[in-house]
């Protein structure tokens, strides 16, 4: 299995396990130098950076290109490109506009997958909007779930490799507060519906049963730490995951 990981662009890099693919955010507010300069760091060290590429968030074709000129002038191969906040700071509105300006040429590039669907999007928009990127697509990185039947039919549907979202270990409470915020309703009720207990609420749920049940359908997961990346690498080590 292939496991890859999310950081921001302040993570301290020695932190990091011995995952070689590292994705860094570029949130809403975010400066775009300080995500490319990560990736720089992170090429020197011999990781392979992904940085993110928020539509939404990226002012106008100027800084888009500036933003792609800079990685790759500092060795990077691959691009996450994804619509971003709900909230609109510049002429782009949507993934597939950046897509199409062919700055991205000679990159890899991954795209975002929502298999529960999305708070921001129409499930028929989103299903447009997943038909116009794939032909830029390399591969697509889901929003992270926990349960595995909406990620195994996503799955089926797909003609390019899909990177399963898996959360590292954390509490069932901030698992629920999280699935709220990006809109993973059936994970929602999974959740709900698989602790018995009151004291379940208190111990940190990891993702193997999940991979268990979806590893027959992809051997790439990608990791959401939330800012556990210390309990992820403890969690990657312990079962002999890196």
């Amino acid at each position: 299995m292939n496991f890859s990981l999310e950081i921001g662009p302040h993570t301290n890099l020695d932190t990091l396990p011995n995952v070689k693919d590292i994705y860094i955010t570029l949130l809403p507010g975010g400066d775009y130098t300080k995500t490319s300069e990560k990736a720089g760091d992170l090429v020197k060290k011999g990781f392979n950076p992904i940085p993110h590429f928020p539509a939404r968030s990226i002012t106008d074709e100027a800084q888009l290109n500036d933003y792609v000129s800079r990685c790759k002038d500092l060795g990077v191969k691959q691009a996450l490109v994804i619509g971003g906040s709900h909230e609109q700071i510049g002429i782009f509105d949507s993934s597939i506009q950046i897509l199409e300006t062919g700055y991205f040429e000679k990159m890899k590039v991954g795209i975002a997958g929502h298999p529960e669907g999305s708070p921001d999007i129409s499930d028929s928009n989103l299903e447009k909007a997943m038909k116009d990127k794939k032909p830029y697509a390399d591969y697509i990185v889901t929003q992270w779930l926990l349960d595995p039947q909406p990620i195994i039919d996503f799955i089926s549907k797909q003609s390019v490799p899909v990177h399963v979202g898996i959360t590292g270990p954390m509490k069932i409470t901030s698992l629920i507060k999280f699935a709220n915020i990006v809109g993973a309703k059936n994970s929602i009720n999974f959740l709900k519906s698989n602790f018995s207990k009151a004291i379940d609420l208190l111990k940190p749920k990891d993702p193997n049963e999940l991979i268990g049940k979806v590893k027959k359908f992809s051997d790439n997961f990608h990791i959401y730490t939330f800012g556990g990346l210390k309990e992820t690498n403890k969690w990657l080590k312990e079962n002999n995951y890196v």
